[in-house]
């Protein structure tokens, strides 16, 4: 799904990209549109969250099957310079992950099949800190590089919930450090700029919160669970 993801928004920057280079138009829309110091806009998108473990033992992965979830948010964009912004990016991010079990992780120990899965669904309240690095405007479009830190608040994280897995709720940290890298292009239409960009995000903090049995089947043998993830963004300024 990341490789559509990143297939549909190459296809749709080079198209586009395509045009503006070969074309005989030279008009330059919202001229001085980066000229100001603040500017604000709002974003809708596209995200993907994955785990990435590490085991105690060599057991069989936990697999994670992902899904794809919804993200809105606003953007707070601070002139630095010419080829520099810094960027403030607040958003709720909606998303659900399945993880799912190998049997092996239950000898010895009665299970079922609703045992071996465990649906993970997380509400995110998303802080990110970013540096936008632009190339010289062409035209009337501008790629860039960004990358930054963020934090997340998770409030589907289950964290001080008394039940543990043992009753089928699977707990993680409410908490969530991340850095974020990405890169975009920004289209200057007649009335608005249009910004298409795809950012991966990686957790810094271990994310799982251990059930009460330390040879629990669902987190014993696992040292940290980490997110990793796909956004998929179109801002509105």
């Amino acid at each position: 799904m990341k490789n559509i993801f990143l297939l549909i928004f190459l296809c749709m920057a080079g198209q586009t990209a395509s045009a503006q280079l070969f074309s005989k138009e030279k008009i330059r829309n919202l001229e001085n549109f980066d000229k100001q110091i603040l500017s604000w806009g709002f974003f809708l998108g596209l995200n993907q969250y994955d785990y990435q473990f590490n085991y105690e033992e060599d057991l069989p992965d936990i697999l994670v099957e992902t899904t794809t979830g919804f993200s809105v948010g606003l953007i707070s964009d601070l002139r630095i310079s010419e080829h520099l912004n810094l960027r403030f990016e607040p958003g709720l991010f909606i998303t659900q992950r399945n993880l799912q079990y190998d049997p092996n992780y239950f000898i010895g120990q009665t299970f079922t099949d609703a045992d071996l899965l465990r649906e993970v669904k997380s509400t995110y309240v998303h802080f990110p800190l970013l540096l936008k690095v632009s190339t010289k405007r062409i035209n009337n479009f501008k790629p860039f590089l960004l990358g930054g830190i963020s934090t997340s608040l998770n409030l589907s994280s289950n964290e001080k919930n008394p039940d543990d897995n043992s009753a089928g709720e699977f707990r993680t940290k409410k908490n969530v450090l991340f850095y974020e890298l990405g890169f975009g292009v920004d289209f200057y239409n007649q009335w608005f700029k249009f910004t298409p960009s795809i950012r991966g995000i990686f957790a810094i903090n271990d994310e799982l919160v251990p059930d009460k049995d330390p040879n629990s089947p669902w987190t014993g043998n696992v040292t940290t669970m980490k997110t990793r993830g796909v956004f998929i963004n179109f801002t509105f300024q």
